[in-house]
């Protein structure tokens, strides 16, 4: 299972870049929330969730623009600048910002010295890839990057919502009822803002993103978490960002750049301390998706 979610939430970053050769930032997010909503909704009305999910709109939508709303678009709009492999690299910085978060409210945990080293070498990492070699800054790239660490900023504090607000409400029914009405959202600005006739590749890519990506991956997520816990279960993160560098370099020819070779190690080590402070903790079973800081892109 740790494998497969590994793959299911390394390859989104491909089928994104791919997605938006054709279709606009908009659409892309429509096109993924709605169809991922369709694959899931006959599920969650078989299962009766959608109910209480709809006691607790508000705070489902709310969870819905910060989990899904933002995140994919901004996603979107900078893979439109950045290498998929890069881009799936700095979304892995997602349980930096969560210790941030769970500090700033008032968890004097998530900043004892192995994770505020964490920190810092982290974010040490980011910095050497933005600065380092290999970044055209010319081209707005450094805005694609503010993009996409704001993403990870929004996966950081979407988890809190559920943990606090929605913590009774069955996942099913809040992600089905969240894509949904993402996706009605978007609908409007996606058929004003995409002229072009799409390709083969784009509308595959989208049609992968929504179902391998977002529908499944999102049941496969919460079928892990059944098994080993909300703690251990988003340890497959850590795989991520390899498997989206691998398929960018060989499917898409991205290069492998000096600053993103240097700062790989740093994120990834900084973001495995800061989120577990370098302590194996035991499995607890059961659970919901509760303080889970993952990076599902």
């Amino acid at each position: 299972m740790y494998a497969a979610m590994a793959v299911l939430w390394g390859i989104p970053y491909l089928f994104i870049k791919e997605a938006v050769d054709s279709f606009s930032p908009a659409a892309v997010v429509a096109g993924r929330t709605l169809l991922g909503a369709l694959v899931l909704l006959p599920i969650a009305i078989r299962r009766g969730v959608l109910r209480p999910a709809l006691r607790m709109w508000p705070w489902v939508l709310a969870f819905g623009v910060i989990e899904m709303a933002g995140p994919f678009l901004l996603l979107s709009h900078a893979e439109q600048t950045l290498p998929s492999g890069l881009t799936g690299l700095l979304v892995a910085t997602v349980p930096l910002f969560a210790a941030l978060f769970a500090f700033s409210r008032g968890d004097r945990s998530a900043l004892r010295p192995a994770r505020a080293a964490g920190l810092l070498v982290g974010f040490a990492g980011v910095a050497v890839i933005v600065a380092g070699p290999g970044l055209a800054v010319g081209d707005g790239a450094l805005v694609a990057v503010g993009e996409v660490l704001l993403t990870a900023v929004c996966y950081a504090v979407a988890p809190f919502i559920v943990a606090t607000k929605l913590r009774d409400v069955p996942s099913l029914g809040t992600i089905t009822l969240s894509l949904g009405a993402v996706g009605l959202g978007y609908l409007p600005v996606a058929l004003l803002t995409s002229h072009a006739v799409p390709t083969v590749r784009s509308v595959v890519s989208l049609g992968l993103l929504a179902v391998l990506c977002t529908a499944v991956a999102f049941l496969a997520f919460f079928a892990l978490i059944g098994e080993v816990g909300p703690t251990r279960a988003p340890l497959f993160t850590y795989v991520n960002p390899v498997v989206a560098i691998l398929l960018g370099m060989l499917i898409l020819g991205e290069e492998l750049s000096l600053g993103l070779v240097a700062g790989f190690p740093l994120v990834l080590l900084g973001c495995w301390l800061a989120a577990t402070g370098g302590i194996r903790r035991a499995v607890r079973a059961g659970g919901h998706m509760t303080g889970t800081a993952s990076t599902r892109p």
